[in-house]
């Protein structure tokens, strides 16, 4: 009888544990505020593991003396910085700061310490800290307040470095010098006006400065600076509607090496003699963007990185023959980094793909032999099982034809799928076939097919192509998603019956301006850290971006660009939105304000439709803490499932 008793006390015990397994919930911690989500089932985080567990490695700076390097990878919750000593080696994390490290370059005469920038809760008001690595002491250089700092670049003697700071009034971003060895030695070379200055190369003799004017991305000034007394000489002219985005003094000081969209519709490498002030187009043969280069310290050779249709493609530039040569043997796919070692033979670069996230590689020029560094984890995933992406191209409203990235869903998932429309922010940015992380659960597990499109306004095209969103035509961009959905319901293969909308700062508002639009059509929408209304954004949005983006925008001080913003602005058009909607912010976003979420939220909750809403509070533009951006994930995924796979269980795994 005793021992009857004891099993039946175990099997209810046992019976008891096993229905408190499947009560547990994640609970959200305290810097997340959570609404309208239901409690999400601990066992979620066991069935999306291997699909958040992913890291990038990506290149920092070369050993100034040695072949070593620094890259920033993360090891626990955010990227920090790590010191690998060879191809392969142990990476040696540096830094341990609860907030992502923002770049790190070494002092460049012997590397006895490097200078990096790090924000708090992603507000995006960076300081510079110089980390001695003969101690592991850490020295900030910056003012600590509330400034952001930042586009360090060290002298040709490597005894000094130019940045910008916002730090006199918040607004303008004005350039100044300092030995990070001497604090103290930090000093004003320039005051000017704007937000969009930056500093971008030294002299050889490191008595003048190369520095870029950006008023929008299809217009930039370039001046040449006298470091002693800050005046400032026009290079190129300030009244042209041209744009250059890199630049460089030649070897012997006598030039500048550019890319500029000159004369022509792509960003192109150019040659401007500073005499004459002539421009000399080279590397005409190239007819894509020249996104980036890097100029070999013994001036001989530029290394040229070339966006040939969203894939990368690296370029040797010989600049006495003035020929270029491609490189073969690099693995396909999106560049991060491009930098050569003092040795004037090696260059080191960072590239992901959409079955690889970032990993860091070297390439010997004289051999033409590229070496992995790093081989960055998975978390699980299988890389031959990950879907590589399709170029699509359909046509849209006016003619014009528009393209994207298409992720199929596996071929074991039968019948239409569903699909993920998911549009990149800027608006001058490009969806380029890239590792997407965590959104290969959708397409692996629930069978949900995603499209990336490169809607009119994306830069890739042309600068052309750039300008055809601006101003009052915002709503043309809009049309080209409509285009899309019309394309979707012509594939015998896609769901159009089932489609859900999400995207990112600028795609975050065209997540919320497509729901207005066409919410008939739509399952369901996820807008993150996007804009609701213009009006409100510019005059809400950190000082020293608000000019910038009026010249894309428009300028909500002018009655008729603020009626036509009132008029198209998603939140007072939410009245239309039919589907539910999920609004993800981080508290301490400098560029898109919480106060964009919140009112949409708030408006949209009065349709009688599903909201659900997640703020975290030690976030910014998009959550850079893993942890927060696991969770987000998780709300996601039961986000998907309930409303556009129709699932009646949130925690349910099977695909429909």
């Amino acid at each position: 009888m005793r021992y009857r008793l004891l099993l039946i006390t175990a099997l209810v015990t046992l019976a008891a544990s096993a229905t408190g397994a499947q009560n547990k919930t994640i609970a959200p911690t305290e810097n997340l505020v959570v609404e309208g989500i239901p409690a999400i089932p601990a066992s979620l985080a066991d069935d999306v593991r291997r699909y958040t567990e992913s890291r990038p490695a990506n290149f920092a700076d070369w050993h100034p003396v040695r072949r070593e390097m620094l890259i920033a990878t993360r090891f626990a919750n955010v990227l920090q910085v790590h010191h690998v000593k060879m191809p392969g080696g142990a990476r040696k994390q540096l830094t341990f700061y609860n907030e992502p490290i923002g770049g790190a370059s070494f002092e460049p005469t012997q590397g006895r310490y490097f200078v990096f920038g790090k924000d708090v809760g992603g507000n995006e008001f960076a300081q510079l800290y110089r980390y001695d690595l003969a101690d592991g002491r850490v020295t900030m250089l910056t003012d600590g307040g509330r400034s952001q700092n930042g586009d360090v670049l060290w002298s040709t003697k490597g005894d000094r470095i130019v940045y910008g700071s916002t730090r006199r009034n918040g607004a303008d971003r004005d350039v100044y010098v300092m030995n990070p060895a001497d604090p103290k030695s930090d000093t004003r070379v320039m005051q000017v006006t704007g937000g969009g200055w930056q500093a971008i190369d030294w002299s050889p003799d490191d008595s003048r400065l190369l520095v870029m004017e950006f008023a929008s991305i299809t217009k930039s000034t370039l001046w040449l600076v006298d470091v002693a007394n800050g005046q400032k000489t026009a290079l190129t002219n300030p009244a042209d509607e041209v744009a250059y985005l890199s630049g460089a003094f030649s070897g012997d000081g006598r030039g500048v090496y550019v890319t500029t969209d000159k004369d022509n519709e792509f960003q192109r490498l150019g040659y401007i003699d500073l005499a004459t002030k002539q421009l000399t187009p080279l590397a005409t043969e190239l007819k894509w963007d020249v996104e980036g280069f890097d100029l070999s310290h013994d001036g001989k050779t530029l290394a040229l990185s070339v966006n040939e249709a969203g894939v990368s493609k690296i370029y040797l530039f010989d600049t006495v023959t003035r020929k270029a040569r491609p490189v073969t043997g690099v693995p396909s796919g999106v560049l991060g980094a491009l930098s050569w070692h003092r040795n004037n033979h090696e260059l080191g670069f960072s590239i992901a793909s959409a079955r690889s996230t970032s990993d860091v590689y070297s390439l010997d020029v004289t051999t033409n032999a590229v070496t992995r560094w790093t081989e960055s984890e998975l978390g699980g995933l299988v890389a031959a099982e990950l879907s590589e992406p399709e170029l699509i191209k359909w046509k849209t409203f006016d003619g014009l034809e528009i393209s994207g990235f298409y992720y199929r869903a596996p071929s074991r998932f039968t019948g239409k799928r569903p699909v993920i429309i998911n549009i990149h922010g800027g608006p001058e940015g490009q969806s380029r076939p890239n590792f997407i992380g965590r959104n290969n659960y959708f397409l692996n597990e629930l069978g949900v097919s995603i499209i990336y499109p490169n809607v009119r306004g994306s830069t890739g095209f042309g600068k052309t192509f750039v300008g055809l969103d601006n101003g009052m035509k915002r709503e043309d961009s809009v049309k080209d998603i409509g285009a899309l959905l019309d394309w979707i319901a012509t594939r015998p293969e896609l769901d159009a019956s089932r489609v859900m909308v999400t995207g990112g700062s600028y795609g975050g508002y065209m997540t919320l301006a497509v729901s207005t639009m066409y919410s008939s059509r739509l399952r369901a929408a996820l807008d993150v850290v996007g804009i609701s209304n213009f009006n409100t954004f510019l005059k809400n949005t950190e000082s020293y971006r608000r000019d910038l983006r009026r010249v894309e925008y428009g300028d909500e001080r002018d009655p008729k660009m603020s009626a036509f913003f009132d008029k198209t602005a998603p939140i007072n058009n939410a009245q239309k939105i039919a589907h539910p909607l999920f609004v993800v912010q981080g508290g301490n976003d400098p560029r898109v304000p919480l106060s964009e979420a919140e009112q949409m939220v708030e408006r949209v909750k009065q349709n009688q439709k599903p909201v659900w809403y997640l703020m975290a509070k030690d976030e910014g533009h998009g959550f850079a803490k893993k942890n927060n951006a696991d969770f987000q994930f998780y709300a996601t995924v039961m986000f998907v499932r309930r409303y556009l796979l129709d699932q009646e269980t949130a925690g349910s795994s099977q695909p429909r």
